[in-house]
């Protein structure tokens, strides 16, 4: 197996994120003296131009979970190459069961994806985008295999260097 290489953010610093939570769990844990609630948040934040993160925090309380997932998520952030709105390729990428396939669509097609997949891709920045999720449908495992995709795009310039093409090469044909 090949090492993936991820485009990770160095940190949130100075960026304005927003936060979406995507699922909140409710776990019961039975004692003697009863019945103990506790929660944990997955959420996802991205500044709507090619940055995003997840995150998960555990807590005896939501909104305390939420911000505990909130400053988890900001400590995970990838940076995505976002061109006029869409993808530049096609990917695809595995986390647990959970697979998912991102193609890049015509403007104005929106974001054609599932709930779990929608968060992460709105949150990045992604307004026009054909998404997949295949297999599980934990969304746990879908948010992780949404960014792991995102992560792996590449930018047409750094792959047209690599090639040592010219871009006019490459965009003419």
């Amino acid at each position: 197996m090949s090492k993936v290489n991820v485009n990770k953010v160095k940190s949130a610093g100075d960026m304005e994120l927003k936060e979406k939570v995507v699922s909140i769990n409710r776990v019961v844990k039975t004692t003697k003296g009863g019945r103990t609630f506790s929660f944990s948040a997955l959420v996802v934040v991205g500044n709507d131009n090619g940055v995003v993160g997840h995150g998960l925090g555990k807590a005896k309380e939501v909104q305390e979970a939420i911000s505990k997932g909130i400053e988890d998520a900001k400590k995970n952030l990838v940076k995505v190459p976002v061109m006029h709105g869409t993808i530049p390729h096609d990917q695809w990428a595995k986390d647990g069961a959970a697979k998912v396939l991102i193609k890049p669509a015509a403007h104005g097609a929106g974001v054609i994806a599932g709930g779990s997949m929608r968060a992460v891709l709105e949150s990045a920045g992604v307004t026009d985008v054909l998404a997949k999720s295949l297999g599980s449908a934990n969304p746990h495992n879908v948010v992780k295999a949404t960014i792991k995709a995102l992560g792996l795009l590449r930018e047409p310039v750094q792959v047209a260097k690599n090639r040592s093409l010219k871009l006019s090469k490459v965009f003419n044909g």
